[in-house]
């Protein structure tokens, strides 16, 4: 090869480095956070819905208050009746080993692995982690650990109540599922005992629901505030319900890794003594998402 030649292949090997170099990281992967292209906003909210960064590392997404249809008529527990719900705040994801551990300085899960949904918490252990939070960002903590009982009022971190957990599932929908009534579609948008490997994975992975929520179905059962009572919804106001003022056991929302798609259905409910603590008998399927009260317009 002579001189001229080399010299040639040099400038073009330089060329090339600079092009590369000129590529903007964001080009090269989408972020794991970013809704995909082809989601699509509820009827009540935004093409994109506000979002917030929390101190304490989780996105949150402002849930615009409206009017919906609550229940499932192929759950005896669950009669469709109207609800109207104010506007609230709601994280993307459920909250994570990595972000419990942060602020709470322990990891209580049986699946371990920073970007794995917590597990094994307890209703108790979910709202001491709102409560700290809260205090961490300089947050009005909403529960009194002494009373359990909730202060709808503060400005810091709770657990959502039913009516604003499905509200926010539903996204608009008034099907079985938050994109359809047809479950052969659950495997894009949850991991369920079909498709999860027998294990809870990674929150993220799937594709979110209109509000831009993640594993709003499926991965780990999700804590809600409300007591549970069977014929609670022949008696809920239909503004803001908060659930019954006491009972036995605590309500659940959204299905898990092990259990089946109808567990999965929008208006499905489920419900768990809030100290339960046999891992044996499925504490490794409760997991938690943090809300907060939308300030007033």
């Amino acid at each position: 090869m002579s001189r001229k030649q080399q010299a040639f292949r040099a400038l073009a090997a330089l060329a090339a480095l600079g092009a590369l170099a000129a590529v903007p990281a964001g080009c090269e992967r989408k972020a794991p956070d970013q809704a995909p292209a082809s989601a699509s906003a509820p009827p009540t909210a935004n093409p994109t819905p506000p979002r917030s960064e929390t101190d304490s590392k989780g996105e949150m997404v402002l849930i615009s208050g409206g009017r919906f249809i609550m229940g499932d008529k192929a759950q005896a527990d669950a009669p469709p009746h109207e609800v109207s719900v104010s506007a609230f705040y709601m994280d993307r994801y459920l909250v994570r080993q990595d972000q419990y551990k942060a602020v709470m300085g322990a990891n209580p899960s049986r699946w371990q692995g920073g970007s794995n949904p917590v597990e094994q918490v307890r209703w108790s252990d979910a709202v001491k982690y709102c409560n700290k939070r809260s205090q961490l960002e300089g947050l009005q903590p909403c529960y009194d650990l002494r009373a359990w009982k909730c202060d709808f009022s503060a400005n810091g971190y709770r657990l959502p109540t039913e009516a604003e957990w499905e509200y926010a599932c539903r996204a608009g929908s008034t099907t079985a599922y938050f994109f359809g009534d047809n479950p052969a579609k659950l495997g894009e948008y949850a991991w369920y005992d079909k498709n999860s490997g027998g294990h809870p994975r990674p929150v993220g992975q799937k594709q979110p629901n209109r509000w831009g929520l993640y594993d709003v179905c499926g991965n780990v059962w999700e804590w809600c505030n409300d007591f549970y009572k069977v014929d609670y919804y022949q008696e809920a106001p239909s503004q803001d319900p908060k659930g019954p003022a006491a009972g036995d056991n605590k309500v659940l929302r959204g299905g898990a890794w092990r259990f089946s798609a109808e567990s999965c259905r929008s208006g499905y409910r489920y419900n768990e003594n809030p100290g339960y603590s046999d891992v044996c008998f499925g504490y490794d399927i409760y997991g938690f998402r943090c809300v907060r009260k939308a300030p007033s317009r």
